[in-house]
Formats: structure tokens, sequence, C-alpha cells
């Protein structure tokens, strides 16, 4: 999986969303067979959190991905410089062939869907769920505004992972961490406490 990517799934699983990465396209109509056409960056659900539920590390919903308190789909493009979306992100056909397939709406629904998410960044689906673009990259400058996306920078991304490992520290640094990008940001909170500590005890020395 690319470097880039994997840290926005890593970033997006913290903030309790089920993630699904580099989501292929297929096309099945070409005269050679299936193939792939494209694939998406990143596609996520967060389910509807119940008034009052929390876990033993639970973490608040970072307001930069600028989630309202309901279901939300995001629809991702990772970029490792300026953010913007990749053809297939504009793309009608390669969009409505996610929805449908990843369940998010009825077919039916999914063209009209599709229209409003390219027009406006946003979209709400029959069932109540919001389905948003949302574009995580390194921006030099604000994004324009009207832009139909919303962007979250990736110092933004790697600043919430640093800080939930390090105030949830006494839980998760016991913890056997499956995922490759967290195992490696807890290995240098890890180092990095480590050092600190030695460094105490020679000044006491």
């Amino acid at each position: 999986m690319d470097t880039a990517v994997a840290l926005v799934q890593a970033y997006l699983r913290v903030n309790g969303y089920f993630t699904v990465a580099e989501y292929p396209v297929l096309d099945a109509t070409g005269p050679g067979g299936p193939r792939t056409i494209t694939d998406l960056d990143i596609l996520a659900v967060r389910l509807h959190r119940a008034p009052g539920a929390s876990g033993t590390v639970d973490a608040p919903l970072d307001p930069a991905l600028g989630a309202g308190g309901g279901a939300d789909m995001i629809v991702g493009e990772v970029k490792e410089g300026r953010p913007h979306p990749n053809p297939a992100m504009r793309d009608p056909a390669v969009l409505e062939a996610a929805f449908t397939r990843f369940g998010c709406c009825a077919p039916t629904d999914a063209a009209r869907l599709v229209a409003e998410l390219l027009g406006t960044g946003r979209t709400v689906a029959p069932e109540g769920r919001t389905i948003r673009t949302v574009v995580f990259g390194n921006p030099t400058s604000p994004p324009g505004a009207g832009a139909p996306w919303h962007t979250v920078p990736f110092a933004r991304v790697l600043r919430y992972l640093e800080d939930h490992l390090s105030a949830h520290w006494g839980i998760l640094g016991r913890t056997q961490i499956k995922d490759d990008t967290l195992a490696l940001l807890a290995l240098r909170e890890k180092a990095h406490r480590a050092a600190t500590g030695a460094s105490r005890q020679g000044t006491d020395r």
C-alpha cells in the first residue's frame, strides 16, 4: 500500500471509521474482458454513535475532518503534494460503480447522489448517511473558497495521531499494534520516551 494512503487509513481508523484502501474499479464490458480502470485511494464509513457511547481509549472525532454527528462516508483522495482530486474522483461512472458496489446507496439513487457530490462535495443518501469528498495532502496555500471537496492537511493527520498515542500511552504502550503505520509511530513514541528517561537519569546523577 502507498505510504501516504496507509497514513490516512490509520488516521481514519483512529477516528472510528471502517476503511477500504486503494479500492479498484473494474470495466467488465471491454473486448478484452474485465480490467481495472482506476482505483479510489480511500473509502471510509463511520457509523452513527449512540449518545453516551464511549470506549476505554476513545478519542474525540477530529474536528479537522469536518464530519457531523451522524453516519458519515468519505470518498477520499490522497496526495503527497497539493491536495486535489484525480480525474477518477470526478468521473461519475467511477463513483456510481463505487457507490453501488460499496453499498452506500441503491443503484437507482447513485446517479443523483454522485451529481450532488461532484457539485458541492457532499450529499445525503435516502438512508440518512452523509457522503463527502475529502482530499488529504500538503497544501501550500489555503484551499480556494467554494472548492467542492473538504481538505485535511497531512500535518494535521500526523499531529492528531502523535497526540493520540501520547495521551493514551499508558494503554497503547502495552498493546501489540497490528497497523503498520500506527506501529511505526508507536515505536517512535517509545524511543522518544526512552531517550527522555535516559537523559533525565543522567542529569540526576
